[in-house]
């Protein structure tokens, strides 16, 4: 199968000129940048080094996704995070799980002796009690528990977010004027649906420049509001 790593870049010049040297290019078949709107010389200096650059039409990372999907020539799908929270060495294991048949494999920072050192408290609470309620309540009864429901750094198969129905905006968006990401919905529909997935633990260095863009609060009550919805549609 072939792959495809996505970077997902908003204002990240700082951690692509780090971070991506560390990319073997023979790890991957396409590098493909979506960006969304970066205005520090990240598109530019990404279109220098020769990687292909999709600018997304809006804000959010589900809009930067649609965007990009067209341009995927991958079989496989990694998310990717330039500014210094993915590792790039674990890309290589990501694909060497994928391999084996799983249609989704999660890069966890809670699995094993894996750490993420770019949590705070309220982040590192916030992803204990959404993990614990989709496990819950989502979680078939053979399956292992699911580490880190929420994390970017995965890889899956192409086709996997239109046969999971999540491949659109998140209505929620505008109650919460927020402009959210699929990956919460991709996890919680993996497990509703039985699709064959795993984790390997990864750590979560800290963040190369940028800021966190993520308003906490704010996506934590439209994150519970998709958990009840999807629990009320099981």
């Amino acid at each position: 199968m072939k792959s495809t790593l996505l970077l997902m870049t908003l204002n990240e010049i700082e951690g692509m000129k780090a971070i991506m040297p560390r990319i073997k290019p023979e790890w991957v078949d396409q590098i493909l940048v979506a960006d969304g709107g970066s205005t520090d010389g990240t598109v530019e200096w990404a279109k220098e080094q020769g990687y292909e650059v999709v600018v997304s039409p809006g804000k959010g990372l589900t809009k930067a996704y649609l965007a990009a999907w067209p341009k995927i020539r991958g079989d496989i799908v990694i998310y990717f995070s330039p500014d210094g929270n993915s590792v790039p060495e674990a890309i290589p294991d990501l694909i060497g799980k994928m391999q084996k048949g799983y249609d989704m494999v999660i890069a966890s920072r809670y699995l094993g002796s894996a750490k993420s050192y770019d949590d705070d408290w309220v982040t590192r609470f916030g992803n204990l009690l959404f993990r614990t309620l989709i496990n819950l309540l989502f979680k078939p009864k053979t399956s292992a528990l699911m580490t880190d429901p929420f994390v970017m750094y995965r890889a899956h198969k192409k086709d996997l977010p239109s046969r999971l129905g999540i491949d659109k905006l998140e209505p929620l968006d505008k109650l919460f004027r927020t402009n959210s990401c699929w990956i919460p919905l991709l996890s919680i529909r993996a497990l509703k649906n039985k699709i064959r997935w795993t984790e390997i633990p990864v750590d979560e260095p800290t963040r190369i420049g940028g800021i966190r863009k993520l308003q906490i609060f704010r996506y934590g009550a439209l994150h519970l509001m998709q958990i009840l919805r999807e629990w009320t549609l099981k």
